[in-house]
């Protein structure tokens, strides 16, 4: 199947289209109107160099937040309050840790500096949402994504310490859960199917978020 070459036309082919690794388009630009349009359409962007990639994977990894999971060790750590929880107060920060973290079987990092303004110009457009995770006055962990509407697209996560991203993550869950329909996790990871994240077909996905 082919993958679709952008222009500046603010236009994206059916994300139906996409290829069997779930890679839809390349090219295009990265500025807010277009971002946005790419997350209602049930698309992201992830690339580590030019050209942009452009992706809609088949199953999608979601987390709906009537199942989110907490272990018994992680109720502990919450009632203790090891951690204070704020949002959007540190939003550059949390990108910029994000990008810096290092994981397992990769080199590199797909958060580059492009990507990074991007997102920070999605933040100052009231779009994309920072969870901080403090530890006696010092950022140690969070998470970064965008709201659309009752949907929350997650993009990226970092931990200093033990267990501060998935303080994070469960705390905002907790607090939005009548706000927020389903969570865009893209693609499996064990920290987040721990959580209670599940695989659903494009398709339905597409049919949630009200994609037509």
């Amino acid at each position: 199947m082919a993958v679709f070459r952008l222009d500046k036309s603010l236009v994206f082919p059916p994300p139906q289209l996409a290829d069997e690794d779930g890679l839809l388009a390349v090219g295009g630009n990265l500025k807010v109107e277009r971002l946005l349009l790419a997350y209602r359409s049930g698309i992201f962007p992830w690339y580590s160099e030019p050209p942009i990639l452009w992706w809609s994977p088949d199953p999608r990894f979601v987390l709906f937040p009537d199942q989110l999971k907490v272990s018994a060790s992680m109720r502990q750590v919450l009632r203790r309050q090891v951690f204070r929880i704020t949002y959007n107060q540190a939003f550059a920060s949390v990108i910029e840790r994000c990008s810096a973290i290092p994981r397992a079987g990769q080199d590199g990092t797909w958060i580059t500096k492009e990507m990074k303004n991007a997102y920070i110009r999605l933040h100052e457009a009231g779009y994309a949402t920072s969870v901080e995770c403090w530890k006696d006055g010092v950022l140690v962990g969070g998470l970064y994504g965008v709201r659309i509407g009752s949907f929350f697209f997650g993009e990226s996560m970092f931990a200093d310490v033990s267990n501060a991203s998935k303080t994070a993550f469960i705390t905002f869950v907790q607090q939005h859960a009548n706000e927020i329909q389903m969570i865009d996790c893209q693609v499996h990871t064990e920290h987040l199917a721990s959580l209670g994240a599940v695989f659903i077909s494009r398709e339905e996905f597409l049919e949630i978020i009200g994609f037509s």
